[in-house]
């Protein structure tokens, strides 16, 4: 039988060295007072220089909202609100890596919407149209310039919130790699290897389909075939290009095909123990590779051909075990800790296993995955990565 299938995406994304600065004639569209959501780091480092003079230009004028210094919480979103409501702007631009651009999509919803982000939980609970928003990424990893996803802590309740809705997707996405130049090496490896997860997960999720695949597939190649590079090198332009793109067609890729195993386990040990949720995923992929092998082996062995393994004369299984080869390599090569390595205490991580396993599944992913894990399976494979 055939099926239809949805894509979005935002409006206009603008990809390569120099996009940032398009920022004031995109902006002067959506309205006349912007609120910029950023961390006080990048504006240090001048990498809001340009933007605010493209904003001057196009006549836009600007208010800063820079305390989102790490992932974001509901504090932060309505704290954001009450500058936006206080600035009287009219759109957001988010500057930032995943984090401001998830605390600007909150503010979008909640500049538009009545409730607190605890009431939008879950996918399509946004009734209206968010404020317009444009984002500017300044790492390439999460993809979240073109999600309709925003994930906010819930502090009271210690649980990663995933929000899901087209009525907060950026409407102009502005993907510069010459913003990512001075990230740290830390983490590049970190958004590296997220966005390589979304692109692996978006490629075997079982709603996965033909648009998806083409992206994701090329999101691989261009990431396992630039990481390296990006990370020995962060001035290496050509490199920061094909990982800004990478991630970029991964975002767009896991955006409509979701994610799976990895990101469901990956959610509960950012929650819990506070690791950087990149590295969470990094952790957990190559085990996780392993176990899913059997419910999709031919996808698998795409994987590990894109990521650059020779698979000539091999069978479709022995191919297939490669992805889980591949980046294991990848994360011996960027020195990627165990989940140990990381500062997990092994006493403390039995105490909450299982119920980072319940809050994995309850979370969804899980039900992408090409093969589906039991609750006590999943404890196995925390177990494992460990």
């Amino acid at each position: 039988m055939m099926q239809t299938y949805q894509f979005k995406a935002p409006s206009v994304i603008v990809n390569g060295p120099g996009a940032a600065k398009e920022v004031g004639s995109f902006a002067k569209g959506l309205g006349k007072k912007a609120l910029i959501v950023t961390d006080n780091v990048l504006e240090k480092i001048g990498l809001l220089k340009d933007i605010k003079g493209s904003l001057e230009a196009a006549g836009v004028s600007f208010a800063v909202y820079d305390k989102v210094v790490s992932e974001p919480s509901m504090e932060y979103t309505e704290e954001g609100l009450k500058i936006f409501k206080e600035a009287q702007a009219e759109l957001l631009i988010a500057v930032g890596g995943g984090s401001p651009i998830d605390a600007a999509k909150a503010i979008s919803a909640l500049a538009r919407n009545p409730g607190k982000m605890s009431d939008f939980l879950g996918a399509n609970k946004i009734p209206q149209m968010g404020a317009p928003l444009i984002a500017i990424p300044t790492t390439a990893g999460t993809g979240s310039e073109v999600t309709q996803f925003t994930i906010i802590t819930d502090t009271v309740k210690n649980v990663k919130m995933l929000i899901g809705s087209p009525n907060i997707m950026p409407r102009v996405a502005l993907v510069d790699p010459l913003m990512t130049l001075q990230m740290p090496q830390g983490i590049t490896t970190a958004t590296g290897l997220d966005a390589l997860t979304h692109a692996i997960e978006a490629y075997v999720s079982v709603k996965a389909h033909q648009i998806t695949d083409t992206l994701a597939l090329q999101a691989i190649r261009l990431i396992a075939g630039n990481l390296r590079q990006a990370w020995s090198d962060g001035g290496n332009i050509e490199a920061r290009t094909h990982m800004m793109t990478g991630a970029l067609m991964a975002g767009l890729s896991f955006s409509n095909a979701s994610v799976a195993l990895v990101h469901g386990m990956a959610r509960p040990i950012g929650a819990y123990f506070h690791v950087p949720h990149g590295i969470s995923n990094a952790a957990l992929l190559p085990t996780v590779i392993e176990f899913s092998i059997p419910g999709n082996p031919r996808r698998y062995a795409d994987i590990a051909e894109a990521m650059g393994e020779v698979t000539a004369g091999l069978s479709v299984l022995d191919a297939a075990y490669l992805a889980a080869k591949a980046t294991k390599r990848l994360n011996d090569d960027l020195k990627v800790p165990t989940l140990k390595g990381l500062g997990v205490e092994e006493k403390e991580f039995e105490s909450v296993v299982s119920q980072m396993a319940v809050d994995a599944i309850a979370s969804g992913s899980p039900g992408n995955n090409p093969r589906k894990p039991t609750k006590e399976e999943i404890v196995e494979l925390y177990r494992k990565a460990l």
